[in-house]
């Protein structure tokens, strides 16, 4: 079940691309972190909003 929406997801893009490139400039393994978000974002998941209660997908309309 997706709990990531579109908006969410490109933010998660972003900041995963930000932090790969950062860990690649300085050569740091921290950068590898950026991971995280690029995964959430391609499966449309993050586990962390499940225990939450959160969702940022916009909800269905029922008829």
């Amino acid at each position: 079940m997706r709990n990531v929406g579109n908006t969410d997801r490109i933010i998660r893009i972003v900041i995963g691309l930000a932090l790969i490139g950062a860990g690649v400039y300085f050569k740091a393994w921290w950068g590898a972190i950026g991971l995280v978000p690029l995964l959430t974002a391609a499966v449309g998941f993050c586990p962390l909003y499940k225990p939450l209660g959160l969702s940022t997908c916009p909800m269905k309309k029922s008829h």
